[in-house]
C-alpha cells in the first residue's frame, strides 16, 4: 500500500512540476517535491538511503539538465531560476530529488533488476520529457528533437545504471554493519 502511495505522491509531483512550469511557475514543483519529501521521508524506514539517492539525483539532474540547457538542445520553461545560473531550472531538479524517494519504494523492484532499470531510463527518460512538452509545454526541443531524445535515452540509461549501483550498496551496507557488530 505505501509503494502504490509512493507511486501517487511522485506522479503528484510530476504533475504540479510540469503544469507549474508551463504556466512559467518553478515553486508549484518545488512546493510539491518538498511536500512529497517530507511525507515520504517520515515514513521511510529507510530515510537515510532515500536521501542519499535523492543526493545522487540532485547531482545528476543538475549535469544531465544542466549540458541539455547548456547546450540548448532543451529550452526549459520558468528557467528563470537555475542550479547553476543558466544551468537546469529548479523546477526539473525537484522531479529528480522526487524521481530518487521512489527508488527504495515503488520502483524498488525495476533497481533490483539493471537491464530492465537501464531500458526504464532508455524509454521512461524522453518519453517523460516529451510529455511534458505536450502536457504543458514545460520544454521545448530544438530541431531535430532526436538529438536532444538520444541524449536523454544516453543520460537517463547512465543514471539508472547508477540508482541501481548505489541501492545495491545501500542494500549490502547493513550486512555488513551487521557482521561488525559483537
Amino acid at each position: 500500500m505505501l509503494a502504490l502511495l509512493n507511486f501517487i505522491g511522485y506522479e503528484a509531483v510530476w504533475f504540479t512540476a510540469v503544469i507549474g512550469a508551463g504556466a512559467g511557475w518553478n515553486y508549484p514543483g518545488v512546493v510539491a517535491a518538498a511536500v512529497f519529501a517530507t511525507v515520504q521521508l517520515s515514513v521511510s524506514r529507510m530515510w537515510s538511503a532515500d536521501l542519499q539517492l535523492a543526493g545522487a539525483a540532485l547531482l545528476v539532474g543538475m549535469l544531465a539538465d544542466g549540458l541539455l540547457a547548456h547546450s540548448h538542445l532543451l529550452r526549459y520553461a520558468a528557467a528563470s531560476t537555475a542550479l547553476p545560473p543558466g544551468g537546469a531550472p529548479v523546477w526539473i531538479l525537484s522531479l529528480w530529488v522526487a524521481f530518487a524517494l521512489t527508488l527504495n519504494h515503488s520502483l524498488k523492484w525495476v533497481v533490483q533488476r539493471p537491464p530492465l532499470a537501464i531500458c526504464l531510463g532508455v524509454c521512461g527518460g524522453p518519453l517523460a520529457y516529451l510529455a511534458a512538452a505536450r502536457v504543458a509545454a514545460a520544454v521545448q526541443f530544438s530541431p531535430p528533437a532526436w538529438r536532444a531524445l538520444a541524449i536523454l535515452a544516453a543520460q537517463w540509461a547512465a543514471a539508472m545504471a547508477l540508482f541501481c549501483i548505489l541501492h545495491r550498496l545501500q542494500a549490502r551496507a547493513p550486512a555488513q554493519h551487521a557482521a561488525v557488530a559483537p
